[in-house]
């Protein structure tokens, strides 16, 4: 079985970044809803939390909202926590350990590892199979996922 520490290329997509912001803060802006919110996509969409169960089992519910009207829907679960190491969530259970047939079904490791004078800010999102990663690929997933994360280290450098 492949581990999450060894990324699939065919279901797998990766983003790995030294950030320029302590691991310390980027964990509380993952970690803290108030501050999620104002990263968690890319502006000019907005994003209210509508549920936030920091722990194993735990609920992890993000709603986005376009200027035009557009939104996304994403309820999900947190998997594994260790705190300022990993962040596991996925949007295949929701809280209570149901399952659920999201609309984009994967499952995002995150990882921070101090490195130089910042962070070593991985994001491994591990899909179901390879047409769902296309899928997600062709949505924008770099281009997109890569803006939240500056967002996430602007805001993070300043805490």
């Amino acid at each position: 079985m492949t581990s999450a520490a060894d990324p699939h290329p065919e279901t797998d997509l990766v983003i790995s970044r030294v950030l320029a912001a302590p691991r310390a803060a980027l964990w509380r802006a993952w970690t803290e809803p108030e501050l999620l919110r104002q990263w968690w996509c890319p502006r000019p969409w907005t994003t209210e939390v509508r549920a936030f169960e920091l722990r194993p089992g735990g609920a992890f519910h993000t709603f986005m909202q376009g200027p035009e009207g557009g939104t996304s829907d994403n309820p999900g679960f947190f998997v594994e926590i260790v705190p300022q190491q990993r962040l596991v969530f996925t949007s295949m259970l929701g809280g209570g350990w149901r399952p659920q047939s999201p609309w984009l079904g994967f499952t995002a490791a995150i990882t921070f590892a101090d490195e130089g004078q910042g962070c070593r800010y991985t994001a491994q999102v591990m899909h179901p199979d390879k047409t769902v990663r296309d899928q997600h690929e062709q949505m924008g997933f770099f281009d997109g996922w890569n803006m939240a994360i500056d967002q996430l280290q602007a805001l993070a450098a300043g805490l």
